[in-house]
C-alpha cells in the first residue's frame, strides 16, 4: 500500500477528494490546506502521491514539487488553461473539472508505478562497505597464492561456494579466510 496525501486550499474539496478515493479502495494518510503541512506530513513517511492544486495559500505547485522527499510522486489538478502553462516535467497532471474514473485509474496507475520502485529497490543488493570488499580481497590473494589460481578464478569460486552454502560472498570470504590461515 502506498501513502496518499491530498493539498488543496479549500478543506472541503481535500475531503471530497479523500472521500473520493477512500470509497474506491484508497488509504489517504492526511488532508492538508497549505503545503507546508503537507510536507510536514511527509516527514513521517517514506514516499507516496500527492495530489495537490495548482495554487495553495502559502506557495504553489512547482515550490511543493521542488520540495518534495525522495519517494514522492505528484498529481497536479488545475484546469486545462493552467496546465497548459505548467512546467510539467516529472509531474503528472489531471484537467479540472475532474471525471472520477480518471482520478481513480490515474492514482491507481501512479500507486503501481511506486509500488514497482518500491520493490526494485528492495531487491537491489546493497552497496558493502570498505572492510567488506576487503575481506573478499584478501580471501581471493589467498586463493591466488595457495592456489595458483588467477583474480578471476579466486572470484568465480568465492561465487561458487557461497552460491552452494547459501552465504553471501563476504561470509565466503570470512569462512575461507579462517579455513586458511589455521
Amino acid at each position: 500500500m502506498f501513502n496518499i496525501i491530498v493539498v488543496l486550499p479549500k478543506p472541503e474539496d481535500a475531503k471530497g477528494i479523500r472521500n473520493l478515493l477512500v470509497k474506491n479502495g484508497f488509504h489517504v494518510d492526511s488532508v492538508c490546506t497549505t503545503g507546508s503541512q503537507a510536507l510536514s506530513r511527509m516527514d513521517d513517511l517514506n514516499d507516496g502521491l500527492v495530489i495537490c492544486s495548482y495554487r495553495m495559500s502559502d506557495m504553489m505547485y512547482h515550490e511543493l514539487h521542488a520540495c518534495l522527499p525522495k519517494g514522492f510522486e505528484m498529481l497536479l489538478l488545475a484546469s486545462a488553461n493552467v496546465l497548459q502553462e505548467c512546467d510539467l516535467r516529472n509531474i503528472m497532471s489531471l484537467a479540472m473539472p475532474l471525471k472520477v474514473h480518471d482520478l481513480i485509474n490515474t492514482v491507481d496507475m501512479m500507486g503501481q508505478a511506486i509500488e514497482r520502485r518500491k520493490r526494485r529497490e528492495r531487491q537491489r543488493p546493497r552497496a558493502r562497505s570498505a572492510q567488506e570488499e576487503e575481506l573478499i580481497k584478501e580471501a581471493k590473494a589467498l586463493l591466488m597464492n595457495r592456489n595458483h589460481m588467477t583474480e578471476e578464478e579466486a572470484h568465480r569460486y568465492l561465487q561458487k561456494c557461497s552460491m552452494d552454502s547459501g552465504t553471501n560472498l563476504v561470509e565466503e570470504a570470512q569462512m575461507v579466510l579462517a579455513m586458511m590461515r589455521t
